[in-house]
């Protein structure tokens, strides 16, 4: 069931849920055990081939420290990208830490900012992505994260045991088995004319 003003999606388009993946690993970085936000930015701009090849083949580098002013104050967007299919901008928001309410908030305040300033008029509005190195499931489904602009994914410096990738591995699995078995249901019926 469509909300009001969304729209129903053609077959090549896709929703933020699937554009955005979690965890990024951002090995190639090498990054040493203490860096800081600047540090981790500064890498991902060094290393943006691979950080693009990342995050997905349809995003774009649009540019980063992207100043925005709201009353008197000013503000800076860590990273800003454009996602072809989803045909918005993507603004990203590095965290060394957990995720905290004060950064949702944040987020929320760039992606109304863009949407009123910066997107074009055939474009959809913005998706904050929060990337951060830690993140707590119940925060983010109270914060409201799970639904909407802003999204949540953590990144990881080095490659997980062993253990961790194949548990991911099949959640991926039972997660893909899920929405074709909801896709089936959803289909209409063939029918014989």
């Amino acid at each position: 069931m469509l909300r009001k003003g969304e729209k129903a999606l053609s077959e090549d388009e896709v929703t933020p849920e699937e554009a955005i993946k979690d965890p990024y690993l951002l090995e190639f970085l090498d990054l040493k055990d203490e860096y800081s936000e600047s540090d981790l930015e500064e890498a991902l701009i060094h290393r943006l081939e691979e950080f693009l090849l990342e995050l997905g083949p349809e995003f774009t580098f649009v540019g980063r420290q992207r100043r925005l002013r709201v009353g008197d104050a000013w503000y800076r967007i860590d990273l800003l990208f454009y996602h072809r299919r989803l045909r918005c901008l993507v603004i990203i928001d590095l965290k060394l830490g957990a995720l905290t309410h004060a950064d949702a908030g944040q987020m929320h305040l760039y992606c109304n900012y863009a949407r009123e300033h910066w997107t074009l008029e055939d474009e959809n509005p913005p998706v904050g992505l929060i990337l951060c190195a830690d993140k707590n499931e119940e925060q983010i489904e109270l914060l409201e994260l799970t639904e909407g602009s802003v999204r949540v994914a953590s990144y990881l410096t080095e490659l997980p045991p062993r253990e961790l990738l194949e548990r991911k591995l099949l959640e991926s699995i039972e997660h893909a088995r899920v929405r074709a078995l909801a896709g089936e249901r959803l289909s209409p019926p063939d029918t014989d004319e």
